[in-house]
């Protein structure tokens, strides 16, 4: 067997296992409230526009049909990206795509039908069984994989800027989660911005009154908030690895300094404004000022070449000048 046939095997097995094992989980919790089916059943619904009590047997089966054909997708996707990277498939991997399985149904389904699929199906239970298929896609990638493996760490290892850009990341975001959990702690608000945030985020809450500080805000507003300084660390990693040959990059760094410095305020605004009543604007400002001063910091020590860059080579775009001349 060709090397792409046995990943497309392998990816789309492991899938149609972590699809079943979803299936099995959900039929057990619908027995268990006594109400059998009842999640394919609203799934389908949603998915086609009906009432759910217009879906028969064809429109469960139906939607059954799609839930193994994208899970074969997804399982030959993770299968292909492992085999390039010659990575392993660990558990925490299979967590890892839980969580994303859990954020992509939540925002793909308010985008896509306006109905808030975690809510109706409970919060609880629906990502308790997205972990579940992960970590089954997981399993079944990693003892299926045959050749020898890489750890993680050897992997990020060889790609500095990814390795960086990740560390600038959680840099940065435990900077800007340190400043507010010392916010809330002063005003005996514990962990209320993270909650704040959350509530405007995944439950679209549209007051301070509305506020939920729980598992499910705290925890899903941390994701997203890490996930967005891992993505933004990942551009300032590769900016500043290519200033070192480029010096007018340094520029465009800068820009992008000040734009990141005004992008998250504006979101704030533009999203949830009622929040900037509640979380002060320049509290929001100063957070993400030391958010990007501790990613700045830290990439520049990871290039010290950086340090002989000139302000003239930064307009004219040469590289360091040479030292002047001591004699």
């Amino acid at each position: 067997m060709s090397r792409s046939r046995s990943v497309v095997t392998r990816g789309a097995v492991a899938g149609v296992l972590a699809a079943s094992a979803i299936v099995v989980f959900f039929l057990v919790v619908d027995l268990a409230r006594g109400e059998v089916l009842r999640t394919p059943s609203f799934l389908a619904a949603v998915l086609l526009g009906l009432e759910e009590g217009a879906i028969g047997p064809v429109g469960v089966g139906a939607y059954t049909i799609l839930h193994y054909v994208v899970f074969a997708g997804i399982g030959i996707g993770m299968a292909w990206v492992l085999d390039r990277l010659l990575a392993p498939a660990t558990l925490l991997l299979g967590v890892v795509v839980g969580f994303l399985l859990f954020d992509a149904v939540f925002y793909l389904g308010l985008a896509l039908t306006g109905v808030d699929i975690v809510d109706v199906i409970g919060w609880p239970s629906f990502l308790a069984g997205n972990l579940i298929g992960g970590l089954v896609l997981a399993a079944s990638l990693e003892r299926t994989g045959g050749a020898p493996r890489r750890s993680w760490r050897e992997v990020v290892a060889e790609h500095r800027v990814v390795r960086e850009g990740v560390i600038a990341g959680l840099l940065g975001g435990l900077a800007v989660a340190a400043w507010f959990f010392v916010v809330d702690l002063g005003i005996g608000r514990l962990l209320y911005t993270p909650g704040a945030l959350g509530s405007a985020l995944i439950m679209g809450v549209d007051s301070p009154s509305g506020v939920e500080v729980t598992p499910l805000t705290v925890m899903g507003y941390t994701a997203i908030h890490f996930g967005g300084f891992i993505a933004m660390g990942l551009v300032f990693a590769a900016l500043v690895a290519r200033a070192e040959e480029n010096p007018p990059l340094l520029m465009g760094l800068t820009l992008l300094f000040v734009t990141f410095e005004t992008l998250l305020l504006g979101l704030v605004a533009i999203l949830a404004a009622w929040l900037l009543d509640v979380l002060p604007w320049w509290s929001i400002a100063l957070s993400n000022l030391v958010a990007a001063a501790v990613m700045a910091i830290y990439l520049w020590r990871a290039h010290p070449g950086l340090g002989g860059i000139r302000w003239g080579d930064v307009e004219d775009g040469g590289g360091p000048g040479p030292e002047p001349d001591r004699g």
